[in-house]
């Protein structure tokens, strides 16, 4: 008969407190670009615009992954107490925030390629009726961007005031998306407004396109930006940030020798450590260690594996060195006869 053996969670894994007015905000942004990305979609369609045709379908991509990034945040405080989740589920915000950058890119290559059918065959366009439509998206985007801007205040606010403390502040990274969406998408508004104005007054037609090619070069250098920082908190790649230079300080004190460490970051400004030090003091217990450690408020979660080293061990009669942790020993004088 197979048993179940269950270990009750004694530690708390909520790291990160979230942001109710984020998660509005993203909701209540989600809603205004869906609606607009419809009424441009259609416009671009009707007056022949590839520039608002092409922020149109540039929105669709903000409606879903803004959507996504409102979701991420819901995802995150429903199962903020899940015990499967080792260590909290801040990183859904963060795999949120990867997946819009991939959004993004998609979205810069589908205007390329838009962009250069146009150049090869270029249509006529309803430029007053475009236009109209063009600055409403941005007066949209605009408005958008505002309310992002004030969700990412309230949160920031709330967070500094509960780590004011900490070593530095971290940006919420899935906010962080949604705001490039909206002024990516503010940006193709604006580009498309100037290549109908351009094409409309100076019969530029080739102006159209090309600010497409040039606002996609733009989103792309953006979504890179992106990419290369959620991939690095959900890679774990935190080993060169300041906070392990203050652990490695903490603990390599009065001949305690770090042997193994590994930190990752656990929220927006928290970070867990697991390591294992070896002391020829045997005064210093992981206790001690904990408490040094805890001198650091972003160092949320600590495992801490301590060896005790014999000061008499070494590899050899003459070795001066610990065989178990490398540190030079304090040899005995030679007894006088």
């Amino acid at each position: 008969m197979h048993t179940e053996t269950r270990f009750p969670c004694t530690h708390n894994r909520v790291f990160d407190a979230g942001s109710a007015a984020a998660e509005r905000s993203t909701w209540i942004v989600a809603w205004l670009t869906a609606v607009t990305m419809v009424v441009e979609i259609a416009a671009g369609w009707w007056f022949n615009s590839m520039a608002l045709l092409a922020d149109g379908w540039h929105m669709s991509s903000h409606t879903l992954a803004i959507g996504l990034s409102a979701m991420a945040y819901a995802a995150a405080r429903r199962y903020a107490g899940d015990s499967r989740f080792a260590f909290g589920t801040w990183k859904i915000e963060v795999l949120s925030g990867f997946a819009s950058a991939i959004f993004l890119l998609g979205i810069a290559a589908m205007m390329v390629v838009g962009s250069v059918e146009r150049i090869i065959s270029p249509q006529p366009i309803h430029y007053r009726e475009a236009m109209l439509v063009a600055v409403l998206g941005l007066i949209v985007n605009l408005v958008c961007a505002l309310i992002l801007n004030r969700g990412q205040c309230h949160a920031g606010h709330a967070h500094d005031h509960a780590h004011h403390h900490a070593h530095d502040h971290h940006q919420d990274l899935n906010m962080k998306a949604a705001t490039i969406h909206v002024l990516t998408d503010a940006l193709t508004s604006a580009l498309a407004i100037v290549a109908l104005a351009g094409a409309w007054l100076y019969g530029w037609g080739w102006l159209d396109p090309a600010v497409g090619i040039a606002g996609a070069i733009l989103i792309a250098l953006w979504a890179k930006g992106l990419l290369i920082e959620t991939g690095k908190v959900l890679l774990d790649r935190e080993m060169d940030h300041p906070v392990v230079h203050d652990i490695v300080d903490s603990i390599e004190t009065g001949g305690t020798h770090i042997n193994d460490l590994h930190v990752w970051r656990v929220g927006k400004n928290a970070y867990s450590c697991a390591v294992t030090a070896s002391t020829h003091d045997a005064t210093v217990t992981a206790a001690v260690i904990r408490a040094r450690l805890a001198a650091h408020k972003e160092i949320v979660h600590s495992t801490i594996e301590l060896v005790l080293c014999s000061q008499g061990r070494s590899n050899s009669a003459t070795d001066s060195t610990c065989e178990v942790c490398g540190n030079m020993l304090m040899m005995p004088a030679p007894r006088k006869t």
